[in-house]
């Protein structure tokens, strides 16, 4: 029961606002289930629903934003090697959170006018940079979302954008998993098990999203954005 409620509220939340499943889902399932266990399910049902988004939303995609975030995801995994052999990659998740809340929270005082700050070339880039990384590295997506919420204008144009770089992400990880043997037989029978709730939640979501206007769920996404970050630095502390 604690799978399938994790795996239709996380995917609710992706069909609402275009990521933030594998935060809800690891949170949920935090409660019944290791980390190694939880990881490799999340990724393979994530898989289809980057997929379908996506698709749904193809003629918004922006080839500057995804492509280059896509490049630079791959391109994570060369460091990758490196921090995760030589360095405690506790304290790059703590500075990418914090980095993270900062975003989320001039995003939001972006949206009421308040403390407007003028944009930045060079910090968007260096943030694309680091949400490349991060991705690549750790699957970790908040700064990534913060990254395209700052060049996308509307929630579709934003879902379509992030979810071509996750597929790449996705790609990336699941050939790395089988290879690690984190996805296992096992893994995969529980995410085909998982597979009808999953596309419940997202259609469910994907539908509740025309309700609410677009500077709603603009607001949605920003404080998931924050509660992202801050989650990132709680547990990595």
């Amino acid at each position: 029961m604690l799978w399938i409620i994790a795996t239709f509220a996380a995917f609710f939340i992706k069909g609402l606002c275009g990521f933030a499943n594998t935060l809800v889902f690891t949170s949920i399932m935090g409660f019944g289930a290791a980390n190694v266990d939880i990881s490799p399910v999340e990724l393979i049902l994530g898989y289809p629903s980057n997929m379908i988004l996506t698709f749904r939303n193809r003629k918004l995609l922006k080839a500057k934003i995804f492509l280059l975030l896509s490049a630079l995801v791959v391109l994570g995994s060369i460091p990758g090697a490196l921090l995760l052999k030589n360095a405690d990659v506790r304290y790059l998740k703590i500075v990418s959170g914090a980095v993270v809340l900062l975003i989320g929270i001039e995003m939001l005082l972006r949206e009421y006018n308040i403390g407007k700050l003028k944009e930045s070339k060079p910090l968007l880039y260096a943030i694309g940079v680091l949400s490349g990384v991060l991705c690549g590295l750790f699957g970790i997506g908040a700064l990534l979302a913060a990254y395209v919420g700052r060049v996308t204008e509307t929630g579709d144009e934003f879902k379509a954008n992030i979810s071509a770089v996750f597929i790449v992400d996705n790609t990336f990880r699941i050939v790395l998993y089988s290879l690690l043997g984190v996805i296992t037989p096992d893994s995969v029978k529980q995410a085909a098990l998982l597979l009808p709730v999953m596309l419940v939640g997202l259609f469910a979501g994907i539908k509740s999203a025309k309700y609410p206007d677009e500077k709603t769920v603009r607001k949605l996404v920003i404080v998931l954005l924050i509660v992202s970050g801050a989650v990132l630095v709680i547990k990595n502390l």
